[in-house]
C-alpha cells in the first residue's frame, strides 16, 4: 500500500499564454521557479521514498526542487510525459480552431479514438494517452515497496489519473481543477487508487512565495 503525491509541474510562459505544449520542451518561467521552491519546502519532511518525473524539463525541474529538499534522486520515466497533440502543439486554442476546425470539434467533443493532424510528431488519441498514463503510474507502483512516492508530471496525466482513480470515463468532461505546482494525494491499496485530496495549493499563497524569496 502506497501513498502517492501526484504533482503537476510549475508554471510556464505557455501556460500563461494558453498555448498547447504537449511534447514541446518548455522551461519553467520565473513564477514557476518560485512555485517549485515552495513545493520543495512543503514536501521536505513528507518522508518521500522515491521521486519519479516526466523527462520534459518543466516536470523534471519541478521534481528536482522536491528532490533537493527531501534528499532523494529523480527517476525519469518518459511514460509520464504530457499527451502528444501533433500539429496542435505550439498553438493557442483559437489558432487550432481556425486552422483545424473539424479536428478542433473532435477535440472538444472528447472523441476518444480521434487522431489529430500530425505535426513534428504523430498525435496520440485520448485512449492511447489514457492507457499510457495509467500504465506509467502502475509501473511506478510496481517498481518498489514504497510507503510514499512523488510523481511529477503534467496536467493531462493528472486528468487521466483522476479518472482512473475515481473510476469515471476518461471521455467525460473534466469537472475538477488542475493547478500548476499542486499536490494531489492518492492512496494505492494494492488493487486500486483512491483520491484522498485534490488540488492542494496553500503553499503557493503570496506570503509563502515571498518567504521563499528571502
Amino acid at each position: 500500500m502506497t501513498d502517492i503525491l501526484l504533482i503537476r509541474h510549475g508554471e510556464t510562459d505557455w501556460n500563461v499564454d494558453k498555448r498547447l505544449q504537449g511534447h514541446i520542451d518548455i522551461a519553467l518561467n520565473q513564477a514557476g521557479q518560485r512555485q517549485v521552491l515552495a513545493l520543495g519546502e512543503l514536501l521536505a519532511e513528507e518522508g518521500i521514498d522515491a521521486i519519479f518525473a516526466s523527462d520534459l524539463q518543466r516536470a523534471r525541474d519541478t521534481a528536482q526542487a522536491v528532490a533537493q529538499a527531501s534528499g532523494r534522486q529523480v527517476v525519469i520515466d518518459t511514460g509520464l510525459r504530457e499527451r502528444c497533440y501533433g500539429a496542435f502543439e505550439g498553438l493557442r486554442h483559437v489558432e487550432i480552431e481556425a486552422r483545424y476546425p473539424e479536428a478542433y470539434r473532435q477535440w472538444k467533443a472528447r472523441e476518444p479514438d480521434f487522431r489529430y493532424p500530425a505535426g513534428e510528431r504523430i498525435a496520440e488519441t485520448m485512449r492511447e494517452f489514457y492507457e499510457r498514463s495509467v500504465a506509467a503510474v502502475q509501473r511506478v507502483l510496481a517498481s518498489g515497496p514504497y510507503r510514499k512516492v512523488a510523481i511529477v508530471t503534467h496536467g493531462g496525466v493528472l486528468e487521466c489519473i483522476h479518472h482512473w482513480a475515481s473510476q469515471s470515463s476518461f471521455a467525460q468532461p473534466r469537472n475538477f481543477d488542475i493547478f500548476n505546482a499542486s499536490v494531489n494525494r492518492l492512496h494505492w491499496d494494492g488493487q486500486r487508487a483512491h483520491i484522498r485530496s485534490w488540488g492542494e495549493i496553500g503553499h503557493l499563497q503570496r506570503e509563502t512565495l515571498d518567504e521563499v524569496d528571502r
